[in-house]
């Protein structure tokens, strides 16, 4: 009974159905306000839910030279952990006795697997743009995971404990992370990494559609496509959500709080929506520059306040 309960969380609600949806919701919210920023009107709010079932319905085109295992299978892998990591989020934000020891680290290592997935993905299709784009984004997650990581210890130095439900309280008696400078300092570093992380402009570098034509995207068509943008979808529910319950107090569903959550999570998306709708790409060799010099820095920088009670 315990197995069937657990399964129906992860597939369900807070697993893939619900994260799926609110991810999606999320990336209408982002054409929406683009469009707005561009003067256009922008899609409907079902436009991404019949992009995807457009997509499920088409057919599935394997190049001739791909690996198809490692093709076809990665996108399915980069998906278990994107619901897999929001399953967790969720649980311990809304059942915080669900939390265990080390699971803020096990996140953060589960939240890495759907740019693994996609690297592997990409340079099994045969197709030298998507190994192009692969290589991109292998150079681009070793260059933002160290602040990335940094920018996570620093609260975790200050709470000092590994454990979402020791952080969640730790701020609900203390006062949220953003209330320090050091947390201040690990959350800027944390919203450009996870800007990197969700590939969005400007470090969109892999995908690259007027360079190298979609890169690791480039052969996927049909189902395997729609799942690829479920992971994306899905990831960015996750990472605003990971930096909430990091920096901002967590959410909680109980009365007015259930505003106040919202409204992180839409100042959060709306943040990145700016960044990406307010600056060009950048090279991966400038990328990598950025986050293992002034992110590195300014991380190093938080972890060391932190260290020493500000």
């Amino acid at each position: 009974m315990q197995a069937v309960l657990y399964f129906v969380k992860y597939l369900v609600f807070p697993g893939f159905v619900f994260s799926a949806v609110v991810g999606l919701l999320t990336t209408w919210v982002d054409r929406k306000v683009t469009a707005r920023i561009h003067l256009r009107v922008g899609p409907p709010w079902y436009q991404p839910f019949a992009d995807t079932f457009k997509l499920l319905g088409k057919e599935v085109v394997v190049p001739a030279c791909a690996r198809y295992t490692g093709f076809l299978v990665m996108p399915v892998l980069g998906l278990a952990a994107a619901t897999l990591a929001s399953t967790i989020l969720w649980l311990v934000n809304l059942q915080p006795a669900s939390s265990f020891v080390g699971d803020t680290i096990v996140t953060l290592y589960i939240m890495t697997i759907p740019a693994i997935a996609l690297i592997i993905g990409g340079s099994a299709s045969g197709n030298p743009l998507g190994a192009l784009g692969s290589a991109r984004e292998m150079k681009l997650l070793f260059a933002y995971e160290l602040p990335l990581t940094i920018a996570v210890l620093t609260t975790i130095v200050k709470v000092g404990s590994f454990s979402f439900d020791k952080i969640l309280m730790y701020q609900e008696y203390n006062g949220v992370m953003l209330g320090s400078v050091s947390g201040v300092l690990a959350f800027i570093v944390a919203i450009f990494c996870a800007q990197a992380k969700l590939g969005f402009l400007p470090f969109d570098i892999a995908e690259a559609e007027t360079e190298i034509a979609g890169g690791t995207h480039i052969e996927y068509s049909g189902a395997p496509l729609a799942v690829v943008r479920l992971n994306t979808a899905i990831m960015y529910l996750v990472v605003p959500l990971f930096i909430i319950t990091l920096f901002w107090g967590g959410v909680n569903f109980m009365g007015w709080r259930i505003l106040t959550s919202v409204l992180k999570y839409v100042a959060i998306v709306v943040i990145m929506v700016l960044i990406k709708n307010t600056n060009p790409r950048v090279r991966i060799d400038h990328a990598v520059r950025f986050f293992w010099g002034p992110m590195f820095a300014m991380s190093a920088i938080a972890m060391i306040l932190a260290v020493i009670g500000y």
